[in-house]
């Protein structure tokens, strides 16, 4: 199922795109709740994180890692990884994707 970020990924949609390789695309989130707020999404089409099956571990696990990275080039001394998965947690998007936030404080979360 084709969602908004397959569009991105293909440039049917403009984004303001922060990091881009073979695997994943990041972006802007076009409703921010931090100062900085990046989307890093992987090409593949993954409904969500109950969607992710045991082969998709060295995929994710990469994610994360370049979300430090994405973080500290936009200038992010510390910063928040959020996945929602769901509509109940408030996942809009079918297709999975990792909230980098910060360049302001964070409230607990909790």
């Amino acid at each position: 199922m084709e969602d908004i970020f397959c569009k991105i990924v293909k440039r049917e949609i403009p984004a303001k795109i922060r990091y881009e390789d073979e695997e994943f695309i990041s972006f802007d989130d076009i409703n921010p709740k931090a100062k900085i707020h990046i989307l890093l999404i992987p090409k593949k089409h993954i409904p969500s994180v109950a969607a992710l099956e045991d082969d998709d571990a060295p995929l994710i696990a990469k994610m994360i890692i370049l979300a430090k990275k994405i973080a500290t080039e936009a200038g992010m001394e510390s910063y928040r990884l959020v996945f929602n998965s769901g509509k109940d947690s408030g996942q809009e998007v079918d297709h999975i994707h990792l909230h980098i936030l910060g360049g302001n404080r964070l409230g607990n979360m909790a």
